[in-house]
């Protein structure tokens, strides 16, 4: 009897507070939320609260769909919901009201979403094709009492293009009686065995399964118990099909995150390239590939249903080191700019790229391209008065060995070094501004392998955010993503040759990046 007591007032109270709760912030004045230190200005942030993993990427009806992990009552992590944003360009953001609340079953963890176009679900009605969200139920009470039975799978479905959810009423559509990690459902469409299928992971290893309807689910295969880094435990898989640049060879490439172990400490993202037939995803790869070496580029995943077939991908530009410590106040965590996911071949080595979508140009306000040559161990500095907090800067250069720092009155910096002898960049941002609110966030520099595809001219981009960088070298071939907290803008770039032959720069162009909340 106390049992059922409990259970009926849990479920009138969870009721009471879906229906009560809204975003705080909807109706006040986008603008003046987006004027707060260190707030991002042509990246994704909540207008207030904590936000983690981006959830249910899909675009339908001309919009793009934007979920993530959240807690609307806290700047830390809590009882997680699916908070929600859309955009018809990739670039500007409409927020909207939460989409997913916790129930009875549990938190709302991270999944995906889907456009279920043959309705094979049968959720559609009256000629309305069905998004389908597809995501983990956490149970903390469980957990609490030691139990490792916490995470199961759900699944939900609207009709009005993700303004409104009702949740499927035989959830879960997945049970879980043994795993303690078992989650982060990611679901599409097989054409060659006409079944929708699902990647999921389950501690050290992803499963695969198999489903008709969405809500029937059988398991097909596993994969990475002794490949991969295995750091930390495995999250957020993704598997898709992706076409090697220049040639007809089509690979299918398989994303997984791990929140320790990454290639700079605390998390980081891996992928494989291999087959999948339906069943099994193989793959040969024998070392570690990263997609981001820096340390804030965790959870991404990519979009289900582009209109140009695009993989696009999006990342929570955080670490599980630091997240819930960063010096923000009203709000916390960003995403990384929107990325366009290509796969290249030299020899037999394959090779995922990650670059910014090119609707992302349409913020860019370009500057004078310039040309310079630096003498041998000299430096050049250039003064930028406007600052470099909302900034992209481009070059090319030929030589890699050199160095470029950023800094600005108060002697605070972040250095970046190509050393050609080894092949690596070393980014060191242990005095780029604020770092005292964790001892792991700026206490060590970060090292980039670059891959070596025989180019003669290396492409430099780089795109600063109030307290962002993300570095592209040639394309995307090779990236890093950290966040940085300067208590002043850097409004000087430092060019260095160390090397006895002169330093070609082409194309040096410095860019100011509107913000995509203000008019």
């Amino acid at each position: 009897m106390k049992k059922l007591i409990f259970l009926i007032v849990s479920l009138l109270f969870i009721c009471c507070k879906e229906q009560a709760k809204t975003n705080p912030f909807l109706s006040q004045e986008t603008a003046a939320l987006y004027e707060e230190p260190f707030r991002p200005q042509f990246h994704f942030s909540p207008q207030a609260h904590w936000m983690n993993d981006p959830n249910g990427l899909v675009y339908h009806a001309g919009v793009y769909h934007l979920f993530y992990q959240y807690y609307p009552d806290a700047t830390v992590w809590g009882p997680m919901h699916w908070g929600h944003a859309v955009s018809k360009d990739l670039v500007h953001w409409e927020h909207k009201p939460i989409a997913l609340f916790p129930d009875e079953k549990g938190f709302i963890f991270s999944g995906s979403a889907i456009v279920d176009k043959n309705n094979t679900s049968g959720f559609g009605k009256d000629g309305k094709v069905p998004l389908v969200a597809i995501y983990t139920y956490f149970r903390m009470d469980i957990e609490k009492t030691g139990g490792t039975n916490t995470q199961t799978q759900g699944i939900a479905y609207s009709l009005d293009n993700g303004d409104t959810w009702i949740k499927y009423a035989n959830n879960p559509v997945i049970d879980n009686t043994t795993l303690k990690d078992f989650r982060d459902p990611k679901v599409f469409w097989h054409e060659e065995t006409e079944k929708w299928i699902m990647a999921l992971v389950a501690g050290d290893h992803t499963q695969f399964y198999a489903s008709k309807n969405l809500k029937e689910w059988k398991l097909l295969s596993t994969f990475g118990k002794t490949q991969g880094a295995h750091g930390g435990v495995w999250e957020c898989p993704d598997l898709f099909k992706l076409k090697v640049e220049g040639t007809d060879e089509e690979k299918w490439v398989l994303i997984i995150s791990i929140g320790t172990g990454g290639p700079n400490g605390g998390s980081g993202t891996q992928y494989f390239v291999g087959d999948f037939d339906g069943t099994t995803f193989t793959s040969d790869q024998t070392t570690y590939k990263w997609l981001d070496w820096g340390t804030d580029n965790y959870a991404g995943v990519t979009y289900n249903n582009t209109p140009d077939d695009k993989r696009i991908f999006i990342g929570w530009m955080s670490n599980w080191q630091y997240a819930v410590t960063t010096p923000t106040t009203t709000w916390r965590s960003a995403m990384t700019v929107p990325r366009e996911l290509s796969l290249h071949k030299n020899g037999d080595t394959y090779a995922l790229r990650n670059y910014p979508v090119p609707q992302l140009d349409a913020l860019i306000q370009r500057n004078t391209v310039t040309s310079m040559t630096l003498e041998p161990n000299s430096e050049k500095n250039l003064f930028f008065e406007e600052g470099l907090q909302q900034s992209e800067i481009v070059f090319t250069t030929t030589n890699k060995d050199f160095k470029m720092e950023l800094s600005n009155e108060k002697g605070e910096r972040v250095g970046i070094t190509f050393d050609g002898t080894s092949n690596l960049v070393i980014l060191d941002r242990t005095n780029s501004g604020l770092k005292d609110f964790q001892p792991n966030f700026a206490n060590t520099l970060q090292y980039m392998a670059l891959d070596d595809f025989g180019q003669e001219q290396q492409e430099i981009r780089m795109l600063l955010d109030s307290s962002s960088l993300e570095l592209f070298v040639n394309g995307g071939q090779n990236v890093m993503t950290v966040q940085l907290f300067p208590t002043e803008s850097y409004t000087t770039v430092t060019l260095q040759n160390n090397t006895g032959t002169h330093l070609e720069i082409g194309g040096f162009q410095k860019s100011t990046m509107a913000s995509i909340w203000k008019n």
